[in-house]
């Protein structure tokens, strides 16, 4: 199985347990593995047959637009099975940071899940 990525894709979206998180919208940084087979693509140079990361990546957006949750957890879990349904992705692995949670973690905080069969 190949494996396409999408690495560093921001999104703004509301997200957290504070009230004050509750009236604003935080930037979440998303890298993403996803498995699809390149070779029927590939063989005749054919967009359709490809797993269209332009494409992904606007129904991350748009679904992170849309969304209120309370945890970045919740906001993975649901993202995935988005993305695996529309998309008929067989296998994901989703890393989802989210900066300035903990002002001490330079790097963010957050969650990474894998779901699905390689």
């Amino acid at each position: 199985m190949d494996r396409v990525f999408i690495e560093g894709l921001e999104v703004d979206t509301v997200i957290g347990a504070y009230d004050w998180e509750r009236d604003i919208r935080q930037c979440l940084r998303l890298d993403l593995q996803m498995g699809w087979d390149n070779r029927p693509a590939a063989a005749d140079d054919d967009l359709n047959r490809a797993l269209d990361y332009a494409s992904v990546s606007a129904r991350i957006q748009s679904f992170a637009s849309e969304s209120q949750f309370i945890l970045v957890e919740t906001f993975a879990e649901r993202l995935v099975q988005v993305l695996m349904e529309e998309f008929q992705i067989p296998w994901i692995r989703l890393k989802l940071t989210k900066p300035g949670a903990v002002p001490a973690a330079r790097g963010g905080v957050g969650v990474e899940i894998e779901r699905g069969c390689l």
